[in-house]
């Protein structure tokens, strides 16, 4: 049996009365609650139909909304004599933006960084509008006095809200996709690795084959530029650069 959308907040509160008067056990108590459930389903569809175009299935809306009609109806205590739709309304709604705030992120983000997130929004929006130009974040953290790194801390967590799919074309290319750029070989790894095990070899060298050895490879000198520099001739500075190069070439792994 169904009841008009005027009567249907005095029935819920009749009928929960009756339930809370019943045994624990008996029958009916489960009855009542189907029935005031099924009553308000299509209030809570219609508080789920607010939060629709954010992202979220309005199936999936409506879904957290009727799980928590079912809580409230089993919260709800007819001796608060508080009607029940002012109860369940705030109930459903709370559970709608603790979906949104915990359940719809891409990556894990801490919560006051999320609770700070709409607060940031709203004072853009206002700002904007007052001064008729996009605000500053330093204006943001003034008008909501908090700290500017928190600002830009929770303006950067947006991008955290819907992460892109790995399999995403990037923009202005097709055919290729985010997770092709990924695993290439870098070729800087391999010279982190040559000079993790060059150290120690160097170290071994006297120091007239280092500072010899520095100065061919990373100042660029000539020979003779060298031989001038240490006092040697060329083509002692030759022998020495071979001796040097050749013994770090049996020492290395190959």
């Amino acid at each position: 049996m169904t009841v008009s959308a005027e009567r249907a907040p005095k029935r819920a509160e009749h009928l929960l009365k009756l339930r809370d008067e019943l045994p624990p056990d008996h029958p009916d108590r489960a009855r009542i609650r189907a029935r005031v459930i099924e009553e308000h389903l299509p209030m809570a569809g219609r508080l789920a139909r607010r939060f629709a175009g954010r992202g979220e299935l309005v199936e999936d809306l409506a879904q957290v909304a009727a799980l928590a009609l079912i809580k409230a109806v089993d919260r709800y205590d007819p001796a608060q004599q508080v009607p029940f739709t002012g109860y369940a309304v705030p109930f459903i709604l709370g559970a709608l933006k603790r979906h949104f705030r915990d359940a719809t992120w891409g990556m894990r983000v801490p919560r006051a960084v999320k609770d700070l997130g709409p607060q940031v929004a709203t004072a853009a929006r206002e700002l904007g509008q007052q001064r008729g130009r996009t605000p500053t974040a330093d204006e943001i953290a003034d008008h909501l006095h908090v700290a500017l790194a928190d600002v830009l801390t929770a303006l950067e967590s947006w991008h955290a809200y819907r992460v892109l799919s790995l399999n995403t074309s990037p923009a202005g290319r097709t055919g290729l996709d985010l997770i092709d750029g990924i695993g290439d070989i870098d070729q800087r790894y391999a010279a982190v690795e040559d000079r993790m095990c060059l150290r120690p070899v160097l170290a071994g060298l006297a120091p007239r084959e280092r500072r010899i050895l520095a100065m061919r490879v990373y100042a660029r000198m000539s020979q003779s530029e060298i031989a001038a520099e240490v006092g040697l001739s060329q083509m002692h500075v030759s022998r020495l650069l071979k001796r040097t190069l050749d013994r770090l070439r049996a020492q290395l792994p190959q």
